[in-house]
């Protein structure tokens, strides 16, 4: 199984793909920062940022980086 196969299996059977992904998205960052959720996905910090502003998240204070 591949990501191809599983993509044409779910959209045979008339799964949304793409609603689903986004909501998906928008659950983690609502748990988690959005630049964190967006390195560990490989999405822009824009999008994952434009995402938590749309569910209602409060990660808007969190500085990204290493502080150690």
């Amino acid at each position: 199984m591949n990501q191809g196969s599983l993509l044409a299996q779910l959209r045979a059977i008339g799964v949304p793909t793409q609603r689903g992904r986004v909501s998906a998205i928008r659950q983690l960052v609502l748990q988690a920062p959005a630049p964190v959720v967006a390195r560990a996905l490989g999405y822009h910090d824009k999008t994952t940022t434009h995402l938590v502003t749309e569910a209602g998240g409060t990660w808007s204070r969190y500085a990204p980086g290493d502080h150690g």
